[in-house]
């Protein structure tokens, strides 16, 4: 699956850039506004997945594109930007994402403006990935990968112990984008259904975040139980 993380460079975009480059199933562009700065971050990437001594990661590569062009290449584009320049930076891009698969991992937290990360912003549509979904009426919005913390994207040693909930209106999109989330080592991808879902799975990382301060964790995560064999 050739994959676009458009804001690959943040901490979030750069350790699923590195998981899914772990697997050899999936093709990995990092996109950023500015090329340079791509660049860079795949540079960075490779660095850290050349120490991994589990994996042998010599057939590993990771493009640099700017967003418009990653957005173009790819087949599935998964959007890791901040929450308040969500809009702006689609502007650009409307065009380029029509009849794309376009996963939206943001998650309204007050601290986009300056507030707790433990709080939420409501959105007018009821999540951001319904925000984007009305923002890209010619796109397939689907959401998910909010609540996967990026320091354990980052452990590239061990597998990460948690389940990535999905949520979209189109079955055959979600169907693609739980089996991209199968691709990492020790997640589990979820359907939890239609897009509207998504207001309560985005709302679920403050939740994370404020056990995490509780707690001093390295980084929570979630698992759902009673679905086995049916999935």
């Amino acid at each position: 699956m050739k994959v676009a993380i458009l804001g690959g460079t943040g901490d979030q975009g750069l350790g699923l850039a590195m998981r899914f480059a772990m697997n050899e199933a999936n093709e990995v562009i990092i996109g950023s506004r500015k090329e340079e700065k791509a660049i860079e971050a795949a540079k960075e990437a490779m660095e850290r997945l050349s120490t991994v001594q589990s994996k042998d990661t010599k057939n590993i590569s990771i493009n640099a594109m700017t967003n418009l062009d990653a957005a173009k290449e790819a087949d599935v584009v998964l959007l890791s930007l901040p929450f308040e320049y969500t809009i702006s930076t689609l502007k650009d891009l409307k065009d380029a994402l029509k009849g794309k698969i376009v996963v939206s991992l943001m998650v309204p937290l007050a601290s986009a403006f300056g507030d707790k990360p433990t709080r939420v912003i409501t959105c007018p549509q009821g999540s951001v990935a319904e925000m984007v979904q009305a923002y890209l009426p010619e796109s397939t919005v689907v959401s998910g990968f909010h609540n996967v913390c990026h320091k354990c994207l980052c452990d590239l040693e061990n597998p990460i112990n948690c389940d990535v909930l999905i949520a979209g209106d189109d079955k055959e999109a979600n169907k693609t984008v739980v089996e991209l989330a199968n691709t990492i080592n020790g997640v589990n991808g979820i359907d939890c259904g239609k897009l509207e879902i998504s207001r309560y799975i985005e709302q679920i990382t403050p939740l994370l975040v404020q056990l995490n301060i509780k707690y001093k964790a390295k980084g929570t995560g979630l698992r759902i139980t009673g679905l086995e064999g049916k999935l």
